[in-house]
C-alpha cells in the first residue's frame, strides 16, 4: 500500500557570502556535497548521489526538484547569494509541527553556510551524536553563543573551531525530553586527533541524554 500522508509545507533558506555560481557548485558536485551534507556513515556517498544526481531533476536557472513537490534553488549576484529549500504540501503547517526533513534541511544548510564563510581546511570528519535529552540539556555540550535557526535547530563553533549543530524533534526551549541529534564537523584532522576528539564529545553526551550513541564513518547508519 503507498504511504499518502499529507506532507507537511516548508520554505528554508539561507544566505552565504559566495557569489550565485558557487553556491550552485556546493549544491551540485558530489566532492563539495560531502564537505557539508549530512554526517559520515558508511552510505554518505550513495545518499549524496541518490538524492542529487539520481532523483533530482534539474530546471534552469539553478534550480533543482524532486518527486515529493521539494525544490532547492539558489539565486544572487557575483558577490552573495540565498538557498532556499521549500515544499509543497497539503498537511499541517506552522512551526509546531515537527518534519524530519525540513529540520534536516535547517541543519545541513547550517553546515554548508559554516563551509562557505569560515573555509576550513581538509577534509570533514563528523561525529554524529544522537540520544534523549532536553534541549537545554543539549545545549550545554559547548560553550558559547548559540544561533537559532528555527525553533528545534541551534549551532555554535566550539573553542576548538569545530561547527557543532543540535537539532531536537521538540523545540529546543521545551522542558520535556526528547530525540535530539548533534553533528560535530571536524575538517583536516588526522587520525589520532580525530579519535582523541570522538572520545571527548562521546563522554561529554553519554551523562546528557538517554540511549546515547556516537555515529562516525565506520559505523552503520543510525535508525532515524
Amino acid at each position: 500500500m503507498t504511504d499518502r500522508r499529507p506532507l507537511k509545507p516548508y520554505d528554508v533558506e539561507i544566505s552565504l557570502p559566495v557569489g550565485r555560481d558557487q553556491a550552485w557548485e556546493a549544491v551540485t558536485r558530489p566532492e563539495v556535497l560531502r564537505q557539508w551534507f549530512g554526517w559520515d556513515y558508511d552510505g554518505l556517498d550513495a545518499e549524496i548521489r541518490q538524492i542529487f544526481i539520481d532523483e533530482a531533476t534539474l530546471w534552469a536557472p539553478e534550480r533543482m526538484g524532486w518527486a515529493d513537490g521539494s525544490s532547492l534553488e539558489v539565486d544572487g549576484t557575483d558577490d552573495q547569494s540565498r538557498v532556499r529549500v521549500s515544499r509543497e504540501g497539503t498537511g499541517p503547517a506552522g512551526e509546531e509541527v515537527y518534519d524530519a526533513i525540513e529540520e534536516g534541511w535547517r541543519a545541513f544548510l547550517t553546515q554548508l553556510a559554516f563551509l562557505l564563510r569560515e573555509r576550513p581546511t581538509g577534509r570533514r570528519r563528523t561525529i554524529y551524536l544522537t540520544g534523549e535529552t532536553t534541549g537545554h540539556q543539549a545545549l550545554t555540550l559547548s560553550p558559547g553563543d548559540w544561533q537559532h535557526f528555527g525553533p528545534r535547530v541551534a549551532s555554535t563553533i566550539d573553542p576548538d573551531g569545530h561547527l557543532v549543530v543540535v537539532a531536537g524533534h521538540l523545540p529546543l526551549n521545551a522542558p520535556s525530553a526528547a530525540r535530539f541529534e548533534v553533528t560535530i564537523s571536524t575538517f583536516g584532522l588526522d587520525d589520532p586527533t580525530f579519535e582523541s576528539t570522538r572520545e571527548t564529545w562521546a563522554k561529554r553526551w553519554a551523562p546528557l541524554a538517554a540511549d546515547a550513541n556516537l555515529t562516525t564513518a565506520e559505523n552503520p547508519a543510525p535508525t532515524p
